[in-house]
């Protein structure tokens, strides 16, 4: 009977997604749940939550437990076989409204800022302290568990715990499965997405599409027609806008698209918002804050499908497409998966650097999540993956030595930032975002 341990079992919603999951799944029935959370009250409404689920689902089979704050999470962690990793560092309050206002201030505007950007860079100097501070428990309790994290800012994390511990760590995100159905929706091609094959690689958030075939025809040409003409028309001055306008003119640029979405993307580069030219924000449907609305309307929507979701005792569940349930099945039972992972660079793609988290295709098997050796990304997309990738590496460096100077060479080598600010604004900026983190950052006093 595997145990698996939900680091950030609050999260309620995404508790059921992939432990739901688990309850789906034979090999996965009977587990042991253990929910560590720090906040009671979401713990509560998860443990609630996930016992109807048990009931009405799976027979009551699994054995749920339930652990709160610091104290408990050892208690949480021993013996797990599976850790599953949804924390977020400092919440919505105070840390992404930190890392939103304050940019804001020297005019820095921002999307979704947990990955990359002035935000990502401070999430990760949050958030990779305190899984440190798991991976040194695991190291004790649960040596040979597997960490599926599902926390960003991705590749930093991942790559902070692959690097720094000795706990085996996948990073995992649904935007490489989406992809190709978004696409092929989006541009009304009449193809099954089940259908068609494809190759995706690159670093999280910016992994390419280099191939997209169906019944052994190259769909790109007809993709790349379609998407130029829906950006054409939609660029137009009150021309009706669509969600993809900056990744389809990514790909006219630079000739792939890329997995995550435009919102994200347009933060990633120095191309999209700029002060000095603040028509592309609507030219190219840019919505600037995004994430801070998208916070605000999930705690007014969690404030009405609480009671819908955690005292819900026909509370029903289908098998999501999130890779969680799927590796840990195939590691019970032997029955190979594929899936794309977040793991280092062991010259899966040589063009990047071996310090780097990247994106590729994985086998899951008994061994555990094997990544395959993917090959050179073309040169101007593996370059875009470089100005991301050096920021990745200093937030981490950062992270472990605790060097404010550190944490100032990431944020000056940030695309979108350095392409916005001074470096004296930059500097400022920082040092006000350090101070109003406070003890969320394990940084070094002046």
């Amino acid at each position: 009977m595997p145990k698996i341990t939900f680091m950030g079992a609050g999260s309620t919603v995404f508790a059921k997604n992939i432990l739901g999951d688990a309850m789906m799944t034979d090999a996965l029935k009977d587990s042991e749940i253990a929910l560590y959370d720090i906040d009671g009250k979401r713990l509560k409404e998860s443990a609630l939550m996930l016992n109807n689920l048990n009931s009405s689902v799976n027979e009551s089979r699994a054995k749920i437990t339930s652990h709160l704050g610091v104290r408990s999470r050892k208690k949480a962690l021993k013996g797990a076989d599976y850790v599953i990793n949804a924390i977020q560092v400092g919440g919505y309050e105070p840390g992404t409204v930190i890392d939103f206002e304050i940019p804001k201030k020297y005019g820095l505007k921002q999307t979704i800022s947990d990955t990359l950007g002035i935000g990502g860079i401070f999430r990760g100097l949050r958030t990779i302290p305190v899984m440190l501070d798991f991976a040194e428990e695991m190291e004790s309790l649960c040596p040979d568990a597997l960490f599926l994290n599902y926390t960003n800012p991705m590749a930093i994390v991942t790559a902070a715990m692959l690097r720094h511990s000795s706990v085996k760590t996948v990073g995992l995100c649904h935007s490489v499965q989406g992809c190709v159905p978004h696409l092929l929706k989006r541009l009304e091609i009449d193809i099954n997405p089940d259908e068609t094959q494809w190759r995706i690689g690159g670093i999280n958030h910016m992994a390419w599409l280099l191939e997209v075939t169906h019944e052994g025809r190259d769909l790109y040409p007809e993709i790349k027609k379609r998407a130029l003409a829906l950006n054409k028309a939609a660029r137009r001055k009150d021309a009706e806008k669509h969600g993809d306008m900056v990744r389809f003119e990514i790909m006219r640029r630079f000739g792939y698209y890329v997995t995550e979405s435009s919102e994200h993307n347009a933060e990633y580069m120095p191309y999209w918002i700029k002060a000095a030219y603040p028509e592309l924000v609507e030219e190219f449907n840019i919505p600037i804050d995004e994430y801070i609305r998208r916070c605000i309307n999930q705690i007014a929507k969690w404030e009405k499908q609480r009671d819908e979701i955690v005292n819900n005792t026909k509370l029903s569940h289908s098998r999501t497409h999130e890779y969680g349930s799927y590796i840990m099945e195939a590691i019970e039972t032997g029955n190979p998966v594929r899936i794309h992972g977040n793991i280092m660079n062991t010259g899966l793609i040589p063009n990047l650097p071996a310090e780097a988290c990247v994106e590729v295709p994985c086998l899951v098997d008994r061994n555990g999540v094997q990544g395959t050796y993917f090959g050179p990304l073309p040169t101007q997309c593996a370059a875009l993956n470089m100005t991301n990738i050096n920021v990745q590496l200093l937030t981490i460096e950062a992270a472990m030595t605790g060097s404010r100077d550190t944490v100032y060479h990431a944020a000056l080598l940030d695309p979108h930032t350095s392409a916005e600010l001074s470096i004296d604004d930059i500097v400022k900026m920082c040092d006000e975002m350090i101070d109003a983190h406070g003890d969320y950052l394990r940084l070094k006093k002046k």
